[in-house]
């Protein structure tokens, strides 16, 4: 076959040709990535100088040996190459065996080694001085050196054509190891690297996560490495389960009244169960009317997400639940859904509706007169959807599209369980069921509105009673309490419920001052209304006869919920989330007492069985552990975000989100220091073991650290720590009083030597046997198994 082709090679010659081709592509694929590699090694070997191998393998002498860890060779100097310029030796990083004790695999030959002069935050940041002290070395294994070759310059007129594509593969080549550099020094600092030495871009350090020495987690796709202490020798042998200890919940403080209804009610055993997040409590008062008050608490904790509602089974054990939709810890949707469940045993009997319900369940209730075998619930959808349920076999009867606008409350008529009312914005609706024999989705719905004719229609219409003779009394936002009555066509109606009842405004009656937000039929008869705006509390008899009243003190807010207690007892359920125990005749105290927002500050006493609190109610909290009792309360002006007590337990440090942060006397309330530090928010306040400094962490990226006289009353400045490149989380004192470990927003730990004048610790490797006095810090070896939702793997 010299030159001459015979018939039917033509394709084939041209599907060598083509194959050819393709390896000539694959070969200059292959060029591109050795020459990107090699780039990447010279750009790590310029932040990483080390000192040229000696003829004879014997590495050169430094001065820096005697901060090396014990175990760890010494081989290369920082300062014999030049940075930003070609060195003659090619090098290759191994993992080191690591120092004595740490026992992961058999130990690899020693050719040398490097001991890096700084090492990467543990926050996956970079770190680099001349003269810090060295962290956990590589292993370093020379190799031959490559020929120099004279690179023709970019651009320059003696190239020849044969020469660009090859210019062109080594600009691709720098381009792509720049961008592999690049990335792994600026993956978790966001392109900001305060802690890199001087020296241009070079100085910049690679991770060392060597095998025993250190672990690496990552946190949405950023690697945090930690230290692992001298005195663990391998992984294997610390436990791998969860801690044997566990916890159970002895206390709620708080009540949800500020922005909910249908939250208070007494069971048979003479409990009160109301909620507050996603617990339902159910607690014992101790103690008499208007006295204090003690007692005990159990927990219903079925609920994955708030709850919004309640309601009581006429026979006084169960209960029904509806929480609101949520995500969980993974962040996937949590449905809401109805609980029924039994006040005795706390065991779940029934679970409703689920997958059923939008948004949330906002009112439901048990029917009467046939032993509760109904539930009724509302639905937070744009429809309000008002559904029927079987209670025994969790099975849908009846539903219907409600209104546009929110229903505040719904209930069945206790004479009549075909009668449902429901009421809210601007509405009042008389609802008739067919249960349509038990079979699903088979009974019907229908509405008759409530006219209010020649009586003002009120904006809102929060609570509704059924009175013994059948009349419904309706309270709403203009402060009048509304008596509806059947008209007399309806009395003549025949059958269960009539298509034909409807009801009319027969009396009307001013009430309060502003909203009417609760009504309650007391055991006699008469009728309780609690008030908005005026806070009254008033009892009125047949024709709606003032009887009694009595005003709520104004701190404790207006009136949100009423049941009925034991004797004349009555329990008040207030919008500022405080529960109070008392009777019209002797007045009413706190039993229950909670912030009505969002609690960002927590602290302990270090002596005392207290505990303070703050938040965006701007309320300051000491709280009683034992008597489980607020002892004291004061109002801030300002959202606090922080606080922490002085070792002495004197006065305690608050941190408020504007920059500004108090030092209070914990026994006589004064504000004895008001300093502000920056204009952004503060995240964490913190005194020293000797309560000799107060750490601050704001916002602002930098911690402020400050001398604090013996009683804690008088702090001056005594330095800053700046080196953070995003907001400050956490930070924790070690027992000597003379270090700080602090967390970041962007998942960085770092390390303060505060006695020594505020100085960042690069070198975070000799921090790992370091004692603290506490550890908040959510970062860190010694609770690095509950960062959990990030990914674990050895160095």
């Amino acid at each position: 076959m010299d030159g001459a082709a015979g018939p039917g090679q033509g394709p084939a010659q041209e599907a060598l040709q083509s194959l050819s081709q393709r390896l000539r592509v694959q070969e200059e694929e292959m060029e591109l990535v050795k020459a990107a590699l090699a780039e990447a090694l010279r750009l790590l070997r310029l932040q990483a100088p080390c000192t040229p191998l000696l003829g004879s393998g014997a590495p050169a002498p430094t001065g820096d040996s005697s901060t090396v860890p014990p175990g760890l060779p010494l081989t290369c100097s920082p300062t014999l190459v030049s940075r930003g310029t070609q060195t003659e030796t090619e090098v290759e990083i191994e993992s080191s065996p690591g120092p004595p004790g740490l026992s992961n695999g058999p130990p690899a030959p020693q050719r040398g080694s490097e001991e890096p002069s700084g090492t990467q935050s543990e926050g996956g940041g970079s770190s680099s001085s001349g003269t810090g002290s060295p962290g956990p070395p590589g292993i370093l294994r020379p190799v031959q050196p490559p020929q120099h070759i004279d690179t023709p310059r970019r651009n320059s007129s003696s190239s020849s054509p044969s020469e660009r594509p090859r210019q062109k593969l080594s600009r691709k080549a720098a381009s792509s190891a720049n961008l592999l550099l690049r990335s792994g020094s600026t993956e978790s600092r966001g392109g900001k690297d305060p802690l890199s030495s001087p020296g241009g871009p070079g100085s910049r350090r690679s991770n060392y996560n060597l095998e025993g020495i250190s672990v690496k987690m990552f946190l949405r796709g950023r690697p945090i490495t930690m230290y692992i202490p001298s005195g663990i020798r391998s992984l294997e042998e610390l436990p791998s389960g969860p801690p044997p200890e566990t916890l159970s919940l002895d206390w709620v403080y708080g009540y949800r009244g500020r922005d909910s209804r249908s939250n208070l009610f007494v069971l048979r055993s003479g409990e009160v169960v109301y909620f507050i997040a996603c617990v339902v409590v159910l607690y014992r008062p101790g103690g008499g009317p208007g006295g204090p008050g003690g007692g005990g608490q159990r927990h219903y904790r079925g609920h994955t997400d708030c709850v919004r509602c309640l309601a009581v089974h006429p026979d006084g054990v169960r209960v029904a639940s509806g929480q609101t939709a949520g995500v969980d810890k993974d962040g996937k949707p949590l449905q809401p859904v109805v609980h029924v469940w039994d006040s005795e045993t706390l065991q779940k009997q029934q679970e409703i509706g689920l997958g059923a319900f939008e948004r949330g369940v906002g009112a439901l209730a048990f029917s009467a007169v046939d032993q509760g075998a109904f539930l009724c619930v509302v639905d937070d959808s744009n429809e309000h959807m008002l559904s029927v349920w079987d209670c025994s076999r969790g099975m849908k009867l009846a539903e219907i599209k409600s209104t546009n606008d929110s229903v505040l409350a719904v209930g069945f008529s206790p004479r009549d369980s075909s009668c449902i009312v429901t009421s809210g914005k601007s509405h009042v609706h008389f609802w008739n069921w067919s249960g349509g024999a038990g079979i699903p989705l088979n009974g019907t719905l229908t509405r008759k509105q409530g006219v209010f004719g020649k009586y003002k229609k009120p904006k809102f219409i929060p609570c509704f009673v059924f009175l013994p003779d059948g009349d419904i009394l309706t309270g709403d936002s203009e402060g009048n309490i509304l008596t509806w009555g059947r008209s007399p066509s309806d009395s003549r109606t025949p059958g269960r419920g009539g298509a034909k009842e409807t009801y009319g405004i027969v009396a009307q009656a001013h009430a309060h001052e502003g909203s009417i937000f609760a009504l309650c039929l007391r055991r006699d008869g008469t009728v309780l209304s609690g008030g908005g705006r005026d806070r009254r509390l008033v009892q009125w008899g047949p024709g709606l006869v003032a009887l009694q009243e009595a005003e709520i003190p104004e701190h404790f807010g207006a009136v949100r919920a009423i049941a009925e207690g034991p004797g004349s007892e009555l329990l008040v359920g207030t919008t500022k989330n405080a529960l109070l125990r008392g009777d019209l005749a002797q007045g009413f105290s706190p039993v229950i007492q909670g912030h009505t927002d969002e609690l960002w500050g927590l602290c302990t006493h270090p002596s005392l069985n207290r505990f303070l609190t703050c938040g965006h109610d701007r309320q300051l909290c000491l709280w009683d552990g034992e008597g489980h009792a607020l002892a004291w309360s004061i109002d801030l002006k300002e959202t606090g975000v922080c606080a922490d007590f002085h070792p002495s337990g004197a006065v305690v440090a608050v941190g408020l989100n504007t920059g500004r942060w108090l030092v209070l006397d914990t026994e006589t309330r004064e504000i004895v220091s008001d300093v502000t530090d920056g204009n952004e928010q503060l995240s964490v306040v913190r005194y020293s073991p000797d309560g000799l400094y107060l750490a601050i962490g704001s916002h602002d990226n930098m911690i402020y650290i400050y001398s604090v006289s013996s009683d804690g009353a008088k702090s001056s400045r005594f330095g800053r720590c700046v080196g953070h490149s995003s907001f400050i989380t956490h930070l924790d004192w070690s027992k000597d009083g003379n270090f700080i470990m602090s967390n970041s927003g962007d998942y960085e730990i770092l390390y303060w030597d505060v006695a020594g004048g505020c100085k960042l610790l690069r070198n975070r490797y000799e921090s790992r046997d370091r004692e603290w006095a506490t550890y908040t810090c959510v970062l860190g070896f010694h609770v690095y198994g509950e960062q959990g939702r990030g990914t674990l793997r050895d160095g």
